[in-house]
């Protein structure tokens, strides 16, 4: 992994209705590592994701992606920026239409791919890659949670990216099945040479899978760290975080 920063945010600032969700963010994520993002729940985590992917326009601010301002850039212009950047969602947002074959084949299709072989070929790699060979034919609706996450995750990978960004990977999952996609999530950084910026509540997965820690406060980053420096911090506002506290006096 080396130092070098692949995306650059400076100074993000995005208001939802009369909230004020960004504050000024920024951040540089280094290639090749995977930082999770942490903060409390509607405190901007996904919303900076979209920014990412040019799914959101910020209000003011730049996010550079090997150099290019993605800010800037209209739907046109966002295509092959895309193309290097995938989203894992929250909940998989597979086609339940389609069966799993057909889910994991569709940006080959959206993309022009029109050889049954190639795309049976690529399908077989992603679906192997994620350990989901042999579920070709199932339906979304048959599938665990696990397992759409799966497949998500392999239609992110078909057409390999630079950068993965993941949505909650182990929201509503157990114990057993979260831990695999966190080991599935190491697995894909070490295999593709990805960057991956993983948004969660989960400290037992930012503990398996972070490089680097980022703590997301009032629309800022007000930590940024390694998992080692999380741990020895003292510092009472991500001590509260960390150990689950509310700050809260119950009467």
């Amino acid at each position: 992994m080396t130092t070098t920063p692949l995306i650059q945010v400076k100074n993000l600032v995005q208001k939802i209705g009369a909230q004020e969700i960004l504050r000024g963010l920024s951040l540089d994520i280094i290639e090749g590592e995977t930082l999770v993002l942490l903060g409390k729940s509607g405190g901007g985590k996904s919303v900076f994701l979209r920014h990412l992917i040019g799914l959101m326009h910020p209000i003011s601010g730049s996010i550079l992606f090997e150099g290019m301002d993605v800010t800037k850039l209209n739907e046109r212009e966002l295509e092959p920026v895309r193309r290097h950047i995938g989203m894992l969602f929250q909940d998989g947002a597979l086609f339940d239409s389609m069966n799993v074959f057909d889910n994991v084949a569709f940006p080959l299709r959206e993309r022009g791919e029109k050889k049954p072989a190639v795309i049976r070929e690529k399908v077989a790699q992603a679906l192997a890659m994620v350990n989901m060979t042999g579920h070709d034919h199932k339906m979304p609706v048959n599938l665990s949670g696990g397992m759409r996450k799966r497949v998500a995750l392999a239609r992110v990978i078909i057409s390999p990216p630079a950068v993965i960004l993941y949505d909650e990977p182990t929201a509503g999952l157990d114990p057993i099945v979260s831990d695999s996609i966190n080991k599935l999530i190491r697995h894909l950084q070490k295999e593709l040479h990805v960057t991956s910026i993983v948004v969660t509540h989960d400290m037992v997965s930012c503990n398996h899978i972070a490089d680097r820690i980022a703590l997301l406060s009032e629309g800022r980053i007000y930590f940024i760290g390694t998992p080692e420096e999380l741990r020895r911090t003292t510092d009472p506002t991500i001590r509260d975080f960390v150990d689950g506290r509310s700050g809260e006096t119950i009467y």
